[in-house]
């Protein structure tokens, strides 16, 4: 006996419902805004990352923030990246000045950067609840050196499940913004002939 046309229609709404569920439930764990043109960066080109602004009230996070930042940058085939210095407080318990983004970027003038990377961590921790599922926030921009002009930006969020570390949600975060950013091959030195 085959099933009634009403009994298969009420099934198959509830699973067409049961899975419009699952795609916003899954839709709402990662945003991530990412810019309508990518840049392309040659392999060698020397790029600075600057201090990250902290908007959080987690202390230092923008530094582990910049840390993944620098390795995913070096994974992506860039080799000369260079790293703004952090001069430690002589008390830890003092917190560090800060750093203009003129003074960042004359830094960067003064390493021979092409491109500097800055940026702010706009959220870091993981939130209050049963779960306590990891959030991150953050927004990337490239300035080109000698310009002063932003040539990329990007920005976007992503929280995790309550199992996930917080380090691995920034992480991806922090990847799937840099997507924006393609290394190419570097630029071929010309060769004197004799």
């Amino acid at each position: 006996m085959s099933p009634s046309p009403t009994t298969y229609s009420s099934t198959r709404r509830a699973a067409l419902g049961l899975a419009a569920s699952a795609v916003v439930l899954l839709a709402g764990c990662a945003v991530t805004a990412l810019p309508g043109q990518s840049l392309s960066v040659p392999a060698n080109a020397r790029f600075a990352v600057l201090p990250l602004n902290n908007a959080t009230d987690v202390p230092r996070v923008e530094r582990r923030a910049q840390a993944i930042t620098v390795s995913l940058l070096q994974q992506k085939g860039l080799r000369d990246v260079v790293v703004y210095p952090h001069k430690p407080a002589d008390n830890p318990l003092q917190a560090e000045s800060a750093v203009t983004s003129a003074q960042a970027l004359a830094w960067a003038k003064q390493q021979g950067a092409r491109y500097a990377l800055s940026g702010t961590v706009t959220e870091w921790r993981y939130k209050t609840g049963v779960d306590s599922e990891p959030a991150v926030g953050i927004t990337l921009q490239v300035t080109d050196v000698p310009t002063g002009e932003v040539v990329w930006s990007a920005s976007g969020g992503r929280s995790g499940w309550g199992y996930q570390a917080l380090a691995a949600v920034g992480q991806s975060q922090i990847e799937a913004l840099l997507r924006g950013i393609r290394v190419t091959a570097a630029a071929a030195k010309p060769v004197a002939k004799p």
